[in-house]
């Protein structure tokens, strides 16, 4: 398709409304959701609709929606009042936040995008935009997921014969007038992805991460929805961007009645510079939007779960070393270790941090990817013989990206440390990062991983990543440098993926600090938190899963002593806690006894029956409980079966409890409940037992959804499983 004249010549395909109405629209509908394009709203088209399926639409009514949401001129303003388009930019009037930034070595900034093509169907479509008096050309791919998400990706193309500096690439999506509330998470390490609402207000709301990966404090969404949108209802959109380096969301509200959020990659200084036909491309923003966050969620769990990569085999049960021993790493004792997860059901062991060379504390040893013969002489044979004997399989601790100073590594190779000056950029953990996108460093780390790979049958890489980026360039005087290092690693990950399949990898980062789509299109699950504690891992998970489908996030029973947080914790809590993820044990079994080691594997059982249910079904977070009640659960997505924990998280001033709810079921079916904890140390001496769970009720899922049932009394940090199951 071509321009002639300014005029576009649209075929009639699938999606383009080419008829006789006076306004030619875009229609991509999938999944629920529709996007509608005006074709005619200025030189750039401008989405008028996202959000419900606009099914049976007719041309003349998508017309009608395309010159109803267009602006009037006002008095004090431009001639043609400026609004949001696809790529908006100043030349065109657009005083706010633009689509596209950048430079000729401090000319020619402006930038004003044409029209040049379409190519669509139903649910995708290739816009060719083209500005020939800036000598830039840029290609806009718009497209709805099976389950409704809405995808967008830039790329933009130097048509000059001069170099063009581009600055900023934002993708935006327009949110209704009413949606005047918004929701990010912020945290640090150990209290990753904490939840904050704010007023959306006129003027800007800025999320930035310049860690050189999402970071602790990060936003994994950012939402904009009806005051007091919850998960179970109220109108809410969202996006996030799927990128693992420097990125940036905003919500911008502005006077000429345009609201929306945008998102993208956060570029350093002369990270992208084109020469004469390069191009450079964003990484995609993703939308989703919902009746409730749990809805906008289940769009992200759906299609991640349709992606041909993803994990479809049950997810091992998994043991890591790392609370258990730390860097004491002895042969007997870890055997012993193997031994005594191997009797409680565990079907992964992880060696975590320790086994390479220099690797007896964490000041050294980092880049000197060799087995240390002084800890193991025989190398890690006997251990991985031991393990995979006893029907396990093997995991390994990894953490290609960093280097100690203290290493054979940084010593014969100082030129391969990211930095910006002649001094090393400040030490986090005794490390820095190493330049993977220097090509001699990444054939040296991508040969010691392959080598590992080629010696031991490794099934499982633990790959963490324990510090961010700092003043990350390629040298003294020389580039910005963590556009590059994301790109590379994402290229490590895609060949040892590729050359090993089967290999599972881990994405973690001091825990959570790095859990964003792009990581885990190449991964296999997060680390969620370092932090074990079920009391802070509730809040944590929770607002992980508004992305991430919970089987992809490692959630561990922990020692009764936490190790974060030094807080004393029953068994029964903490396996309750974990049971709705990726899950697996951060304890050393050989200290338990008999009674204890009875219990860790009726929760892992319990686990292995329910994780089914886990990687399919569809998560329910509970509105409206008593501030001191917790609720969530997971339901089957044919409804015919569901499983929720109603934890106490703090005493109640109702004592007991007033009723909680159990949504998310299909309505005309009913269900028998039976609770599948029904531990020893819930509710106090002389308390007499609750008559439901004496006798098992039959309820519909609307007498459910609507009055619910009384929870058991327990003390603060207990938990209780509830299973429902359909009659018929």
């Amino acid at each position: 398709m071509t321009s002639r004249e300014g005029a576009l010549e649209v075929e009639a395909q699938p999606g383009i409304d080419s008829s006789a109405a006076p306004v030619r629209v875009l229609h991509l509908r999938r999944g629920g959701t529709s996007v509608v394009v005006d074709l005619d709203s200025e030189r750039t088209p401008a989405i008028v609709h996202w959000g419900e399926a606009l099914d049976g639409a007719s041309a003349e009514s998508l017309a009608s929606l395309a010159i109803a949401a267009r602006p009037q001129r006002v008095s004090g303003g431009l001639d043609g009042t400026p609004r949001l388009t696809l790529v908006s930019t100043p030349a065109a009037g657009w005083l706010n936040t633009p689509g596209l930034e950048g430079h000729r070595a401090g000319s020619g900034f402006s930038a004003q995008f044409e029209v040049a093509g379409i190519q669509a169907n139903d649910h995708r479509a290739l816009l060719s935009l083209v500005d020939a008096e800036a000598r830039l050309a840029a290609q806009l791919e718009v497209r709805i997921g099976p389950t409704g998400l809405f995808h967008q990706r830039m790329t933009v193309r130097n048509t000059a014969d001069t170099a063009y500096t581009v600055q900023s690439m934002l993708l935006a999506f327009p949110v209704p007038w009413d949606a005047t509330e918004l929701l990010d998470t912020t945290g640090r390490h150990l209290r990753e992805r904490s939840p904050q609402r704010h007023e959306f207000t006129y003027g800007t709301h800025l999320r930035e991460s310049r860690r050189g990966r999402p970071g602790a404090d990060a936003t994994l969404l950012l939402a904009a929805g009806r005051r007091g949108f919850g998960f179970e209802a109220g109108r809410v959109h969202g996006i996030h961007v799927a990128w693992s380096g420097n990125h940036r969301v905003l919500a911008e509200r502005v006077t000429t009645g345009e609201a929306f959020l945008a998102g993208g990659e956060l570029l350093g200084p002369g990270e992208v510079i084109l020469d004469p036909g390069e191009s450079a491309q964003t990484p995609w923003v993703i939308g989703s939007w919902g009746d409730g966050l749990s809805e906008l969620s289940h769009r992200f769990h759906d299609e991640l779960r349709r992606r041909p990569q993803h994990p479809n085999r049950a997810r091992p049960v998994t043991l890591n070393t790392w609370e258990a021993v730390y860097f004491d790493h002895i042969l007997e004792k870890l055997t012993a270790l193997a031994d005594a997860a191997a009797e409680v059901g565990v079907e992964r062991f992880v060696l975590d941090d320790g086994w390479f060379t220099g690797r007896r504390d964490d000041t050294a040893g980092l880049g000197d990817w060799f087995v240390d013969e002084t800890v193991w002489p025989d190398g890690l044979h006997p251990l991985i013989d031991h393990v995979t004997a006893r029907g396990m399989e093997f995991g390994l601790w990894v953490e290609p990206e960093m280097v100690n100073p203290d290493s054979e590594l940084a010593r014969a190779h100082p030129d391969w440390i990211l930095r910006g000056r002649m001094s090393l950029p400040p030490a986090a953990r005794q490390q820095q990062v190493l330049d993977l996108a220097h090509p001699e460093a990444y054939a040296y780390v991508a040969a010691r991983l392959r080598a590992l790979l080629d010696e031991y049958p490794i099934a499982y890489l633990k790959w963490d990543h324990n510090r961010d980026l700092v003043d990350a360039g390629t040298g003294p005087g020389g580039q910005a440098r963590v556009r590059e290092q994301t790109l590379a690693v994402y290229r490590l990950l895609d060949e040892l993926k590729s050359a090993r399949p089967g290999l599972e990898i881990e994405s973690c980062a001091s825990g959570g600090a790095r859990v964003d789509l792009g990581i885990l299109d190449r991964t296999d699950r997060i680390w969620t938190s370092d932090c074990l504690d079920p009391i802070e891992r509730l809040t944590n998970q929770r607002y992980t899963a508004l992305v991430v489908p919970p089987e992809l996030m490692g959630m561990h029973l922990t020692s009764p002593v936490v190790h974060s947080t030094d807080r004393t914790v029953a068994l029964g809590f903490s396996g309750a806690v974990a049971l709705f993820g990726h899950f697996g044990v951060e304890w050393d079994l050989t200290t338990v006894d008999d009674a204890t080691r009875e219990q860790i594997a009726a929760w892992i059982t319990l686990a292995k029956r329910l994780r089914p249910l886990v990687a399919t079904g569809r998560t329910v977070d509970v509105d409206g409980v008593d501030p001191g009640i917790d609720v969530r659960g997971m339901v089957a997505h044919d409804s015919s079966s569901a499983v929720f924990t109603i934890t106490q998280v703090e005493t109640t001033v109702a004592y007991p409890a007033g009723r909680v709810r159990l949504p998310g079921l299909d309505p005309a079916r009913s269900y028998r409940l039976r609770i599948l904890s029904p531990s020893a140390e819930a509710g106090s001496p002389g308390q007499s037992p609750l008559e439901w769970a004496q006798h098992p009720i039959v309820l519909t899922g609307r007498q459910l959804a609507a009055t619910g049932i009384r929870p058991p009394v327990q003390h603060p940090q207990q938990s209780t499983v509830v299973e429902l199951t359909a009659e018929d």
